[in-house]
């Protein structure tokens, strides 16, 4: 499965202003119409696209492209004629325009991973370590710019995307401005656990993890974290790629915790990737053959997610931490092993964003993103715009990170002891 670059689809509304076309762009721009329309014509999932009648939709939506005099207009027509279809994974993204809204300037990282929690960029976690845990940078800070570049101006941008996957829109945007080149310093204005004003200036260093490339996607780090949490495992993984070291990492622990109380496997803010990988994972734990994660639906055929059980498989219980920044993949795993009934989910839905798709260059130079299958978890429902939703259902806050808190995980290790109280 392809990797769900929504943080891509952000570029899409914030397209810069443009000038009058020439008749040669105006030609591109109805020969990438023409693209868009066909593909999704040929490629979609279903025969008549979201229930429409497709044809009529191309004769409503050409002569808009064709009498558009600038690029927005143009953009607008095409993305008005995607968003009928009523789905995710399909969008335009103007040329250049990720950078708009915060892409990676460098593969250096502070420590720092962000979440925006209401309309501030909240430090969620501190590498240990990392320069910015030498630094004394704490759970719970606000950072306000940098670099001085404040970020409120962002977030209030990313704020007009679609709901149901706004999260996963905020996230990698803004954590994105964190990045810089290794080596460089980054200047990081903050608001303390008391809100004063503290400003530090972090060294970026390599990001932590083994860099992984991914068919056209550029090289990016692959971190899974492994401990113990008292008797229990716990397990983060940031991306589902780099299956030659990651899944035989995966499953030395689970084998090594063979004695635990309970598993977590943490999948906040990891956007999906290889769907195999879910498959391979969910095999841990269960002990029967036949049971699925879910079915795949293509226009002539179908994927199952067929779980092959291990020989000895972990037989205790599984929480699993998801949030708005979960997204395809992690779905897929989560929802999968909810709704067979081996694992607890714990945190907020997922991003409802579960489609496989893929990113094409049009004749206009613009980026086109669909989606080429639909997926049903086991319990019958379509992730896609639903999401998984937590059996326990438990926001981050900047109150709990200040105590030094982890709501969903705190809930989730809760859950394990009294799992574990009730088979003694």
């Amino acid at each position: 499965m392809k990797i769900v670059l929504f943080l891509l689809a952000a570029a899409s509304v914030f397209a810069q202003a443009g000038r009058t076309l020439t008749a040669e762009q105006i030609a591109l721009n109805v020969a990438s119409f023409d693209k868009v329309w066909s593909t999704v014509r040929d490629k979609h999932w279903e025969k008549n696209p979201g229930g429409l009648d497709w044809n009529a939709i191309r004769e409503e939506y050409r002569p808009r492209v064709e009498k558009a005099a600038t690029m927005e207009q143009a953009r607008a027509a095409m993305s008005g004629m995607l968003a009928r279809l009523k789905q995710t994974h399909f969008g335009i993204l103007p040329a250049g325009g990720y950078s708009e809204v915060g892409s990676p300037t460098g593969s250096g990282w502070t420590g720092i991973d962000l979440r925006v929690i209401g309309d501030q960029a909240v430090v969620k976690s501190v590498d240990a370590g990392s320069p910015a845990a030498r630094k004394g940078v704490k759970p719970g800070w606000i950072v306000v710019s940098v670099d001085g570049r404040e970020l409120a101006p962002l977030i209030a941008k990313l704020r007009k995307m679609d709901e149901q996957s706004r999260e996963l829109m905020l996230y990698r945007p803004v954590q994105a401005r964190l990045s810089g080149a290794p080596g460089s310093t980054a200047k990081i204005a903050f608001l303390d656990g008391g809100s004063k004003p503290v400003t530090v200036e972090i060294e970026r260093v390599d990001a932590k993890g083994e860099w992984a490339s991914f068919g056209y996607l550029g090289a990016m780090p692959v971190s899974l974290e492994t401990r113990r949490l008292g008797n229990s495992g716990y397990v983060a993984l940031n991306i589902f790629l780099d299956p030659g070291r990651v899944m035989p990492k995966f499953g030395d622990f689970i084998s090594s915790c063979r004695d635990c109380d309970g598993i977590v496997i943490d999948l906040r803010g990891n956007p999906g990737g290889i769907g195999a990988m879910a498959m391979g994972m969910a095999g841990w734990f269960v002990d029967k053959a036949g049971l699925r994660l879910g079915t795949m639906f293509m226009r002539d055929n179908e994927l199952k997610f067929v779980i092959f059980p291990r020989a000895e498989p972990f037989a205790g219980p599984v929480a699993i931490l998801v949030d708005g920044a979960s997204a395809s993949t992690s779905e897929i795993l989560a929802g999968g092993l909810k709704d067979i009934g081996r694992a607890k989910v714990f945190g907020t839905r997922t991003a409802a964003a579960a489609l496989p798709s893929s990113i094409e260059q049009l004749p206009n130079g613009d980026g086109f993103q669909y989606a080429q299958a639909n997926y049903i978890s086991e319990g019958g429902k379509p992730l896609e715009g639903l999401g998984v939703i937590p059996d326990v259902v438990a926001p981050l806050t900047r109150e709990a990170l200040l105590a030094g808190g982890d709501p969903a995980l705190d809930e989730a290790l809760k859950w394990i002891r009294t799992q574990e109280k009730k088979t003694k």
